[in-house]
């Protein structure tokens, strides 16, 4: 059977042999856009006009190279307009074209906005937020309150994303994302997911996509995929940027780092270096009451936890040019966290209204974790039409070293201990190992289609192990209830196809990608006994398609449909009973199975600036928490279950405004509506709820030299599963100032000003009667130092004059 479906995956890849060599004798108009520091337009917008009557003729998208082609094109004179999100619109000159004839414009150069064109520093003003087809583009420098703060912070302010204070990231309303970090799966989930985006600061990352649809190159992703672009200098020379941040909240923060990046003809060696020493908080209150038997009981739990983390994040890599068309690209980058721990727990049990015991739980935790990826990628140009090919390998080796120690005291409601302290030894040492390989294929069909193709192979395998078990005359001993080791492995082969045409006002991005996924995990007693839990095993397709429409340079259309996969995390999946206190566990479910989501997103892009966006998706077998409490005994267990489906439909409204020359902003709203049905074997929840999610942002400019920016979150009562959630706003501020000649950026902001971002939910389904809030730390205040070093300017473009200005303007009058 394994053979039959790998079989078709490769013949996924087969097919596209047979369009290798197409040819065409159309006429080809070519050319290539430029930002201002000689860096590609990447995603711009070109749109061939007719001389005549400014009509357009046919769009395209500026490809990595900054290159753009125009077939088939008729016998004729034309002229190439270019937009770009926070640039000005470029126009050529007027070319005519003959016929069987290809005809390579001069280079377009764009200004940014309110910008001279004279000798440039590389400082162009870009907004926080980007709105491309199938895509939205994060600019986290854009953003003052974003200064200093980790990713994961600034996913939490960015539009259309949400981070829970559990850490679950999601877009647009959808489950879990997948994150990339420059195109690469981090094989990451959960809290080691955290913990990554944690320690990879927002200064050191160039952009953030929120890929929403439009490749099948991608891992077939339900909740969407997230894609980090760190940066990496393109000018010749060394360059790089220095950055401080000192913070406070409740406790103290800091971060020392800097990257750096040297160009040479031949050689590309970057790198990035950063310390962040954090200490900080989380409460935890939950409200839980029980009736049984008539008996109405209530388990009340304060929790207080203190974290001190000290974090260092690396990253060291090289491109060597083997020549002018191969190149050779190797880097290594992860991270060392060492974390203290000190948890307390004071749980009140009363009955019938009136205080019965008290039990505190107190802990001490010392846990280490280790990241490496390993990467060699390979990038070759096998001809001058554009075909290309691209292999990676990527080793992750990852290791988390946690040592727990318990104390649990008992008193009675006057006070007295009832009973002899109970002391735990909680050891979970996990090792995971990734490998995973890929290889792209690029062919252009002709010069206005490319077909791509490719196949992945990824290995996983976690080692888990739980020591668990109370001391007994002065020795920790091992509880064979909850001691277990459990070894999951995991592969995951995929092939794609991705069919990219353009034809008159219409570009078309249609995939295809297979994946075939085999998984068994073992569970390893304390007696050494070898029992197997769950083995999967299934080949899914997912289609995807992404059709794009430009109407005019200021009416566009973009159509996006998705279908993906989510699968559990590995945490999910560890059968482990961790313990919290003596009446609250929680658990993975080894049984758990991936869900499946079909979204479907229509776009209307405004002006290149205001955006609004209708979806709508199904998934079957979403995965949520799930409470299961044994009224007799008074233990609950939180655990993780495919609950049943979930239907959503909503729209999301981006759109930046301008009140004066001084005073800008940005709106997002997001308004959904989800209706949740469980599975018969988890209950009969059949419940539809709203959901509105607002962000908006002011941007002031107090002076010539400082500048302003507030933010703002609100979200109203929602249903998440089970659980329901009451709203939730915050405040944000920042102010910046350009230092050293406006080579460096000081920044003072702060974060949640009124303290008012936290978790409220109230549970009542089933027998289940709780009620809990969740407040982490999250009003610090940080001031932020920068510094770039290096070659920072380019020179102007040359401005040619052609003779036909007058004509030109007359003809972006007629196309606006």
């Amino acid at each position: 059977m394994r053979v039959k479906k790998g079989c078709l995956l490769l013949a996924m890849v087969a097919g596209f042999y047979s369009f290798c060599f197409a040819q065409t004798n159309s006429s080809i108009l070519r050319g290539n856009i430029y930002l201002q520091n000689n860096t590609a337009a990447e995603a711009a917008t070109v749109i061939l006009l007719n001389q005549a009557d400014s009509a357009i003729v046919m769009s395209a998208l500026v490809n990595s190279k900054g290159a753009f082609e125009f077939q088939p094109v008729r016998p004729g004179a034309y002229l190439v307009l270019a937009y770009h999100l926070g640039y000005i619109k470029a126009y050529s000159s007027v070319y005519k074209v003959p016929a069987g004839q290809t005809v390579t414009i001069q280079p377009i150069y764009m200004q940014p906005l309110n910008t001279e064109l004279k000798e440039v520093a590389v400082v162009a003003k870009k907004t926080f937020v980007e709105v491309r087809p199938g895509k939205t583009v994060i600019n986290p420098a854009a953003s003052i309150t974003a200064d200093g703060k980790n990713v994961l912070e600034i996913l939490a302010q960015s539009p259309g994303v949400k981070v829970s204070n559990t850490d679950d990231i999601s877009i647009s309303g959808r489950q879990s994302a997948l994150v990339l970090i420059d195109g690469k799966t981090t094989s990451m989930t959960g809290a080691d997911l955290a913990t990554l985006l944690r320690s990879t600061l927002g200064s050191n990352v160039d952009r953030i996509e929120l890929i929403t649809g439009g490749s099948a190159k991608y891992d077939a992703s339900a909740g969407g995929v997230i894609n980090i672009i760190l940066k990496k200098g393109k000018n010749i020379g060394t360059n790089g940027t220095v950055n401080l941040t000192a913070g406070f909240g409740k406790y103290y923060k800091g971060v020392a780092g800097f990257t750096f990046n040297s160009r040479s003809k031949y050689v590309n060696i970057f790198g990035l270096y950063n310390v962040n020493v954090n200490k900080t908080y989380r409460g935890f209150d939950s409200y839980r009451n029980i009736n049984s038997g008539g008996v109405l009981s209530s388990y009340n739990l304060n929790y207080y936890g203190k974290q001190e983390t000290i974090n260092h994040n690396y990253r060291l890599g090289a491109d060597f040019s083997l020549s002018a068309n191969h190149t050779l690209g190797v880097q290594v980058y992860g991270f060392v966290n060492n974390n203290d721990f000190s948890k307390n727990n004071h749980l009140k049990i009363a009955n019938q209204g009136h205080l019965d015991s008290v039990i505190q739980v107190g802990s001490s935790v010392e846990r280490d974790l280790r990241n490496i990826n390993y990467n060699i990628n390979y990038t070759g140009k096998l001809n001058e039409a554009g075909r290309a090919v691209f292999a990676s390998i990527t080793y992750l080796p990852y290791t988390r070293r946690s040592n727990e120690y318990i104390n649990n005291m008992f008193f009675d409601a006057l006070g007295n201990k009832y009973r002899a302290d109970n002391l735990l030894q909680n050891l979970s040492p996990s090792h995971r190992r990734n490998w995973t390989g890929l290889l792209d294929y690029l062919n252009p069909l002709n010069k206005t289609s490319k077909l791509e193709a490719g196949i992945k192979f990824s290995h996983t395998k976690s080692d888990n192990n739980l020591i668990f078990g109370p001391q007994v005359n002065g020795v920790y001993t091992v509880d064979p209830i909850f001691s277990n080791n459990f070894v999951y492995n995991e592969d995951v082969n995929a092939a794609y196809l991705n069919y990219t045409a353009a034809f008159g006002k219409f570009d078309m991005v249609a995939g295809l990608r297979g994946e075939y996924t085999h998984s068994q995990g073992q569970s390893i007693g304390a007696a050494s006994t070898i029992t197997t839990i769950n083995t999967f095993n299934y080949f899914k397709v997912f289609p995807n398609l992404l059709l794009h429409y430009v109407h005019n340079d200021k009416n566009e259309y973009t159509l996006t449909f998705v279908r993906g996969i989510l699968r559990p995390d590995y945490e999910s999946l560890n059968p482990f009973l961790y313990y919290v206190d003596p009446y609250d566990f929680q658990s993975g479910n080894p049984y758990l199975k991936p869900e499946f989501s079909n979204t479907i997103t229509l776009t209307y892009l405004y002006n290149q600036s205001i955006s609004v966006s209708l979806y709508a998706a199904k998934t079957t077998g979403a995965n949520f928490s799930f409470y299961t409490q044994n009224d007799a005994t008074k233990v609950n267990l939180t655990t993780t279950r495919n609950l049943g489906d979930v239907k959503d439909i909503g729209v999301q409204i981006n759109t930046p405004y301008t009140f004066t020359s001084w005073w800008s902003g940005e709106l997002d709203v997001n308004a959904g509506y989800y209706q949740y049905t469980t599975y018969p074997e988890n209950g009969d929840l059949d419940k539809g709820t709203g959901d509105l999610i607002i962000n908006s942002t002011q941007n002031i400019s107090v002076s010539k030299r400082l500048a302003l920016e507030i933010t703002g979150f609100y979200e109203t009562a929602n249903q998440y599963g089970i659980r329901r959630f009451s709203p939730n706003y915050y405040l944000n501020a920042g102010l910046s100032t350009p230092v050293f000649g406006k080579r460096g950026k000081l920044s003072l902001n702060v974060s949640d000003i009124f303290n008012t971002n936290r978790d409220r939910a109230y549970t009542a389904y089933q027998n289940i009667d709780l009620r809990i809030t969740g407040k982490p730390e999250t009003r610090i205040a940080r001031i932020s130092l920068s510094y770039r070093f290096g070659k920072t300017t380019v020179k102007a473009a040359t401005k040619h004059q052609t003779g036909t200005e007058l004509e030109q303007d007359r003809m972006r009058k007629g196309a606006n």
